[in-house]
């Protein structure tokens, strides 16, 4: 568990506090932002004389880092940083046998987050009077198409369910395929969201939605609730106080039963989120109302969907041509 109070200074703090209280961010988003911008500030008090050049990088505590270090940066001091991020920083940190070099989207997402923190120390906090940085351009990602389950596929992923916790997998894997759920918001859920053929979803800044499971997917919960243990999170650790089960044990429930099915490719939360949108738009739901499901805040999010299906593309084209 991070708490980011502990080691940031207070000009840090309070950006990391306006995004949690005021715009109403996760606390695992808030805590992405303090790593992004750790790993920034540690890199920069090495390359400004800060510390030792020989220092490890996280070893370097951002505690003292103030206004004259956070002005004094460049946004080609910016672009050395994302040049070490490419080539000289490990994708995980904590293995050693870890490969140098992160992804792109792991580079674009720090640079939102500085290019977030400049813009409030301008606008908000008022200890800029311009923003060093306001030419900031983000790596380009290459946008490629959701990777989904077949109809063949989720059926063999949920006959591979067996054991103790049968009940609970399909109806986990049950409420993903029939909802389009986030993991974050999957084992957020209390009994209490749980309302006759619907669930109360607590989305992506702290947004409700509401979404609707089949009367298939209602027996399984059904099912579930009469062997579940006790507690208020929907979906509980197998271990009293019965908290919400981590994201990491969904992770691997799925990856087990993914493999034990024999789907060619690695099974996790985002991918059944992405059949639950593909079977839609196959369907024929208009995409605004899968946007809506999704929790979407951005309705080009929720198009390249349209890019999965024969009959959109077919559709399309027909209008073209008429």
């Amino acid at each position: 568990m991070i708490d980011y109070r502990l080691e940031v200074p207070p000009i840090l703090r309070d950006f990391l506090t306006y995004h949690e209280t005021i715009q109403g961010h996760s606390k695992k988003t808030v805590d992405e932002y303090f790593l992004d911008l750790r790993t920034f500030f540690r890199y920069i008090k090495i390359e400004k004389g800060r510390v030792p050049r020989a220092t490890p990088l996280d070893e370097i505590s951002i505690s003292d880092v103030d206004l004259a270090l956070i002005r004094s940066v460049t946004l080609t001091d910016i672009y050395a940083f994302l040049s070490f991020l490419s080539r000289d920083r490990k994708k995980n940190a904590n293995d050693p046998n870890s490969r140098y070099g992160l992804e792109v989207s792991s580079r674009a997402r720090k640079v939102a987050t500085i290019r977030s923190f400049y813009k409030y120390l301008v606008s908000k906090a008022k200890l800029l009077d311009e923003n060093p940085i306001q030419e900031l351009d983000s790596p380009k990602i290459r946008q490629t198409l959701p990777r989904y389950l077949t109809l063949d596929e989720s059926i063999q992923l949920l006959e591979s369910i067996e054991g103790d916790n049968a009940e609970r997998d399909f109806c986990m894997i049950t409420l993903f395929l029939n909802c389009g759920l986030r993991i974050s918001e999957l084992v957020g859920l209390n009994l209490s969201d749980v309302r006759d053929e619907r669930l109360r979803v607590l989305g992506k800044g702290n947004k409700e939605r509401t979404v609707y499971f089949s009367v298939r997917a209602k027996v399984m919960l059904q099912a579930y609730l009469e062997q579940r243990r006790g507690g208020e999170a929907l979906f509980a650790s197998s271990r009293a106080p019965y908290g919400p089960m981590q994201d990491r044990a969904v992770q691997k429930i799925l990856k087990s039963l993914g493999e034990r099915a024999a789907i060619p490719r690695r099974v996790h939360p985002h991918i059944l989120r992405h059949t639950f949108a593909s079977n839609a738009i196959n369907a024929g739901m208009d995409i605004t109302i899968i946007q809506q499901l999704l929790g979407h805040a951005d309705p080009k999010t929720t198009l390249i969907y349209a890019e999965l299906s024969p009959r959109m593309v077919r559709y399309e084209y027909e209008k073209l041509v008429s």
